[in-house]
């Protein structure tokens, strides 16, 4: 059987994506994980084969554990179930050697086609002794060739005041439509690997261009957070 995980932080699309594993033979999904760090947590403390991952997750970028995991379980597979279709993610995955990078919503069908090429995949990758060319071309025929580097259109006309960089506000375009329930500074700001202030020059920016808006949360504590949602 392949010890599967699934890093996922919505607890329903996680259980939706467990029973899915499930119902292919040759599987079965123990764990689940709904951040980064309960992540890294499961493949420490338990045997795992296969990790089915998200990009999107709430303490950090499933891009990412990578180095980490490729560091600390080189033997652990991933493929990649994400929202995300960013090119910038796409092609960070692939270099990583993941299996596969499968765009959400998923089906039953999407998702067992690519395990049973898994399942094909570890047995041509067990067989013993010397490996001839044909071997080694069935092993890699499941990639698909790099993919090109990212081309972010830059609108001309746009005049981004100093200290936004268009790449980088490219990036936080695609990760504010990807949130629904809004993002803070905070969280732009690990998305990016930038400080806080960084992050809020960004959001602010949108704002200011009338393509996001800000709304303050309440907590049980402390002053509101103030969140940003694409309008």
């Amino acid at each position: 059987m392949i010890r599967t995980a699934v890093a996922e932080d919505d607890f329903r699309i996680a259980s939706i994506h467990q029973e899915l594993v499930e119902r292919v033979d040759g599987f079965e999904c123990n764990h689940r994980a709904l951040n980064a760090k309960e992540t890294m947590e499961i493949l420490e403390q338990h045997p795992v084969d296969l990790l089915l991952l998200d990009i999107f997750m709430p303490d950090e970028l499933g891009t990412n554990l990578f180095s980490r995991i490729r560091e600390n379980f080189p033997e652990i597979d991933i493929i990649i179930i994400s929202a995300s279709s960013s090119a910038t993610h796409v092609q960070k995955s692939l270099r990583y050697g993941v299996f596969d990078y499968i765009v959400k919503p998923v089906s039953l069908e999407r998702l067992e086609q690519t395990l049973q090429k898994y399942l094909a995949f570890r047995g041509r990758l067990s067989e013993a002794g010397e490996m001839t060319q044909s071997h080694i071309d069935q092993l890699t025929s499941h990639r698909p060739p790099d993919p090109p580097l990212e081309k972010v259109e830059v609108n001309p006309e746009e005049q981004l005041p100093k200290g936004v960089d268009p790449l980088t506000l490219q990036s936080v375009r695609e990760k504010i439509k990807n949130m629904e329930s809004g993002v803070t500074a905070e969280e732009m700001g690990t998305f990016l690997g930038a400080s806080r202030t960084t992050a809020r020059r960004y959001l602010e920016y949108l704002i200011s261009a009338e393509e996001a808006e800000a709304k303050p949360i309440y907590g049980i504590v402390g002053r509101p957070e103030r969140k940003y949602f694409q309008k």
